[in-house]
């Protein structure tokens, strides 16, 4: 998927979408995203598989992550240069959300 249609596809993206791709500038499987996910929020935000997996089938799929390895059935993944691409896109909106709001709070 080119840069323009992922762009269409995923911006804004979901908070939960988010975080799965932040998961994978390391690569991980799924239950290593889960885990880090709950981590990184503080326990705010507990993924379940089915969540996670059917959004790793859609990314893989897009182009923004890629499979990295397999161990037995865990099969682990890395965020592309594309999905690089996406997330810094939408860290950036998210960064103008705050600065926006952050004078008036």
């Amino acid at each position: 998927m080119n840069i323009d249609k992922a762009r269409k596809r995923y911006l804004p993206m979901s908070e939960t979408m988010f975080y799965i791709l932040l998961s994978l500038f390391e690569e991980r499987h799924g239950y290593g995203i889960m885990m880090h996910v709950k981590e990184l929020t503080k326990g705010r935000i507990v993924l379940g598989a089915g969540t996670v997996y059917s959004s790793l089938s859609k990314l893989e799929g897009d182009g923004l992550i890629q499979g990295a390895g397999e161990e037995g059935r865990r099969k682990s993944y890395r965020i592309t240069p594309t999905g690089e691409a996406i997330i810094k896109e939408e860290a950036q909106r998210i960064k103008e959300l705050y600065q926006n709001v952050e004078g008036l709070l």
